[in-house]
Parts: structure tokens; sequence; C-alpha cells
């Protein structure tokens, strides 16, 4: 089988990538993943959580409505070599209750690689459920809702990044 090319990194091989990449980056990432907990919060308006390593940033962008604050968690590394940095995003209980008007995940520093979002993050046994390709979409340094076509439901986003120092 094939891989996909571009950033998409959609469908099972991206996911496979995905994952196998994050999984890789914590265990040999040179300063350490960094990992930090914040609240995701309803009421319409926007908001942004950001986190640094290195010369490398992602920062998640959001509105959301109904229910309560949701405690969320990002985790970013970088690899050993620093050609790749990573960006996690979601709600570690898995699904989300809040109704996401809007969301974008953007890199600094890095370009965009692979990139995946999810409606339901895998909890208890069950699978994460990733959003349809046409409700986001993906750019060089982006990952971010596509207006009238998202439906409102996400729990965690994956970025892949390669770094600078790949282009040398």
């Amino acid at each position: 089988m094939a891989a996909p090319s571009g950033r998409s990194g959609r469908g099972l091989w991206g996911a496979v990538v995905a994952a196998a990449a994050l999984l890789w980056l914590g265990a040999r990432a040179a300063e350490g993943p960094s990992a930090a907990e914040f609240d995701v919060r309803p009421g319409g308006e926007v908001h942004s959580f950001s986190r640094s390593l290195g010369d490398y940033t992602c920062t998640f962008t959001y509105s959301a409505q109904g229910g309560t604050n949701e405690q969320w968690q990002m985790i970013i590394g970088v690899s050993e070599d620093d050609l790749l940095f990573s960006c996690s995003v979601w709600r570690p209980q898995g699904k989300s209750y809040l109704f996401f008007t809007q969301f974008k995940a953007e890199v600094r520093g890095a370009k965009i690689e692979h990139a995946m979002a999810y409606s339901q993050a895998a909890v208890g046994g069950q699978s994460d459920v990733p959003l349809k390709q046409e409700e986001f979409e993906i750019t060089e340094t982006t990952v971010s809702h596509r207006e009238g076509k998202f439906r409102f439901e996400l729990s965690k986003l994956m970025i892949i990044a390669k770094t600078p120092r790949d282009e040398l």
C-alpha cells in the first residue's frame, strides 16, 4: 500500500504515521515533551492557549458554546534530531460535550507534514473518531474548521510538522 502524499495525513496511513511519530517524539524528545492542562471555556468568546518549546510554538484558538468548562491538554515535543515538531491538543476524558463554533491550531517555526482532527478521542477501549475530510482544512501552518462544513464536534487535534533544519 502506498502512502498518500501531501499534508492531508487523512485516512488510515496518516493516522498510523501521526501516532507513530508522536510516540517516537515523546520517547526521544531532545528537551522532553512539554505538557500543559487548560480549560476550554464555553460562552461564545474566542480563546487561545499557546505553548512553546525552543524555536517552535503551537497555539490552539477556539470558540465554544454550551455546558461548562472542560479540562483539555496540550503536549508539544521536538525530535532528538530537531527535524520534527509535534503538537497534540485533546480532551483526555474522550468526547467533548461542548459545541465548537470554530477552531484553529497553528504552529510557528515548522511546516505541517501530517495533521488530523477528531470528534472523539480514544479512551476506555474506544477508538479515535476522525472528522470528515470536508469538515477541516490543513495549510502549511494551520489546521482549522471549514466554515459551513464543520459539524461543531471536536475532541482532539494532532499535528506533525517538519522543522526548517530538515531543509538544510
